[in-house]
């Protein structure tokens, strides 16, 4: 399968700051790629660069096979992008806006006004298509922001954390809409800091830290990097943690944890150690033989969230220092 994106080595410096430290990145046609990343990572400057709008000090980029510094003009009409922010005209309506883009694309009056309506409708924005965008709400700014990206019907697209700010509800929507846009073959990278997101939207996670990509993989590759599944529990009378820790030593597969204000014990657990539901058999057995009374247990799998913090030592929560131009 060939790439639709391919960027090598790219380096971008503000004054003091590397906002970008050697990004290398693939993206497969007709797939999703999630760089995650905290505020500040390099995510946003990696979009800017792949989409002409910055110049890298160092580096080479290809999108669609074009390259990025020396073809960008053609490359423009073969990609769609969406920022962080809706940038639609509130003044207009949802109709003109989109009308205008057809315009700005030379689409001609007729096929842009054509195409208008289809993603009107598409994006479930038909009835409020001819209203002004002032009147709209968060989630159907952000859903007329990525109609307007697909107006020339790019076969690449860049999504800047696409649902910033939007409530559960719009999100959801939107992701909807994004799977109607990969089913019909849309190659797309997409950034965000919501763990969620990339696991239920991308193929690919590329993790950014400090301008860097330190780590690639599906959410399940990237997951057995921190480990296997661990048991949390509560022992019910405190004198008797101690001596569950001590039974609980043939069962884990590394360190055994207790959380100092609470006493919750964490159980490591592997499949060589008889991790998952085996091993938690094992471990309530042989703390019910010893009489140890347990007040509630649970089987937890590696996150995302555990991923990111074991790779960085600090959550996607926590903000980077990122220049910008």
């Amino acid at each position: 399968m060939a790439d639709a994106i391919v960027a090598e080595g790219l380096i971008k410096t503000y004054g003091q700051v590397r906002a970008l430290d050697g990004v290398d990145l693939r993206v497969p046609e007709g797939t999703v790629t999630a760089l995650l990343g905290p505020n500040g990572a390099g995510k946003t400057t990696t979009v800017r660069v792949l989409t002409t709008l910055l110049v890298p000090d160092a580096g080479r980029a290809e999108v669609a096979g074009f390259d990025v510094f020396t073809e960008g003009r053609a490359l423009r009409s073969r990609i769609g992008a969406s920022g962080q922010y809706a940038a639609v005209d509130e003044y207009l309506t949802g109709f003109e806006n989109l009308e205008m883009v057809g315009r700005l694309y030379h689409l001609g009056t007729k096929r842009s006004r054509l195409r208008a309506r289809e993603l009107l409708e598409q994006f479930d924005l038909e009835e409020a298509g001819d209203r002004p965008v002032k009147g709209y709400s968060g989630g159907m700014r952000r859903r007329l922001d990525l109609a307007g990206a697909l107006v020339a019907d790019p076969p690449v697209l860049f999504l800047d954390e696409p649902t910033t700010g939007l409530d559960p509800r719009a999100r959801l929507g939107l992701w909807e809409v994004i799977d109607t846009l990969v089913q019909r073959g849309t190659t797309l990278l997409l950034t965000t800091q919501y763990m969620d997101e990339a696991e239920r939207l991308a193929d690919d996670i590329a993790v950014i830290d400090r301008g860097k990509v330190i780590a690639r993989g599906t959410a399940d590759e990237l997951k057995s990097r921190v480990g296997g599944e661990r048991i949390e529990l509560g022992v019910a009378e405190v004198e008797q943690r101690e001596r569950a820790v001590r039974e609980l030593e043939s069962v884990a597969s590394g360190e055994i944890r207790v959380e100092r204000s609470t006493g919750r014990i964490t159980v490591p657990v592997s499949a060589d150690s008889g991790g998952g539901t085996d091993g938690l058999v094992t471990a309530l057995g042989k703390l019910s033989a010893a009489g140890i009374r347990v007040s509630d247990v649970a089987l937890r799998k590696p996150t995302l969230d555990d991923v990111f913090l074991t790779l960085t030592g600090h959550g996607t929560d926590d903000k980077i220092e990122e220049a910008v131009s």
